[in-house]
């Protein structure tokens, strides 16, 4: 028994003493874990202003001639030289005559059909002068007024019914309505320009044959100059249409005033857009068929709403503001976006201070200080 008492006792005493160490351990208190303090984050910032704001439909178009017309001939004949050369590239004015059609044999035919009419008006002259010498000076100073190098003037009117029978016997009217036909044919030999513009095309240069009905060219007007610009169809119901509109080129920076003319009533299949045709005011600077301006069509303002740089926006639909020097993340209501920003109509309140930049590893309740754009000129 005394030989397990001493193999017992050394244990007993080891286990004793652990116990009272882990008790000493547990009542001794832990010194309190002190938190390095963080620097606060530097943040561009804004200070957003609520109130009604402007918004633009910004599109790239292309000039176009709202007047292409295509000469087309009427009659047949060998092409002459008009007012200008028949080439592409040549402008001209209102009046001036673009082509002329060899008229030779239409005005000997006129002229023939003319003779016609004059002797039948001579043969039915005396007996007018006989059975109505009250209309008799009428019908003889027209006679004298008719000739071979002036169109033909109206007829006078046959108030007595014998005088119309004696012209109708005597194929008055029927010669006199042959020749008149033949003189707007006559007409047709010669084509002038219905307006200022300029050639884009030719078919057929001088010296070539005309056919009937055949494509001579295609001429422009310059003085009804459009934009044509497709607008996406979403975009639409922000259009201010009576407000002008803001041209520009980006080769020279040129900028021209414009004017919404009409909008196509149909969507393009492939693209979702509408064209929408700009009428262009000249400010001085020649435009051409096929340039490309940018144009910026005011829409309707948005009450009530503040502008949000894009670099601002997280996930499309949270942005960043600092409260008591501290990030706050804030979900809003974006009503329309264009390339650069985004104009938000819900969840922020008139003074909150916008974070501004683009911002990484950050998180909300994050310390903060704000650096506005002010501030940041006036260190520059």
């Amino acid at each position: 028994m005394s030989k397990w008492i001493f193999y017992l006792l050394p244990i007993a005493i080891l286990a004793v003493g652990f116990i009272i160490m882990q008790l000493l351990a547990d009542m001794k208190e832990e010194p309190e874990r002190r938190i390095p303090d963080r620097p606060a984050k530097s943040v561009l910032a804004e200070v957003v202003k609520l109130g009604e704001t402007p918004t633009v439909v910004s599109t790239l178009g292309r000039v176009v001639s709202s007047e292409p017309v295509q000469v087309v001939s009427e009659v047949s004949g060998i092409l002459e030289r008009g007012d200008i050369p028949f080439k592409p590239g040549r402008r001209f004015r209102r009046g001036d005559i673009l082509v002329r059609i060899d008229d030779r044999q239409a005005r000997l035919t006129l002229n023939s059909t003319k003779s016609d009419f004059l002797n039948a008006l001579a043969g039915v002259l005396p007996e007018i002068k006989v059975d109505h010498p009250e209309s008799y000076n009428r019908w003889q100073e027209y006679f004298d007024r008719c000739g071979f190098d002036t169109p033909l003037s109206e007829l006078p009117e046959a108030e007595n019914r014998k005088i119309k029978l004696l012209l109708t016997r005597l194929n008055v009217y029927r010669l006199y309505y042959a020749a008149r036909n033949l003189e707007i044919t006559l007409d047709k030999h010669t084509i002038r320009a219905p307006f200022d513009g300029a050639i884009v095309s030719t078919a057929q240069r001088e010296g070539a044959t005309a056919r009937s009905g055949g494509i001579l060219g295609e001429i422009i007007s310059l003085q009804d100059l459009e934009l044509e610009a497709p607008v996406p169809a979403a975009d639409l119901p922000w259009i201010d249409r009576n407000a002008d509109v803001r041209l520009r080129s980006r080769e020279s920076n040129e900028t021209w005033t414009g004017r919404i003319a009409r909008i196509a009533g149909a969507v393009e299949r492939k693209t979702q857009t509408l064209p929408v045709y700009i009428t262009v005011r000249g400010n001085g600077t020649p435009l051409y068929e096929g340039l490309y301006l940018e144009a910026e069509i005011p829409g309707r303002p948005v009450p009530s709403a503040a502008v949000v740089p894009r670099r601002a926006l997280y996930e499309n639909r949270f942005v960043y503001i600092v409260e008591n020097q501290r990030l706050l993340q804030r979900e809003v209501t974006i009503i329309r976006s264009n390339p650069e920003t985004v104009i938000v109509s819900g969840g922020l309140s008139d003074g909150d201070t916008l974070v501004t930049e683009l911002l990484q590893g950050v998180a909300p309740g994050m310390p903060v200080t704000p650096r506005f754009a002010e501030t940041v000129e006036d260190e520059g």
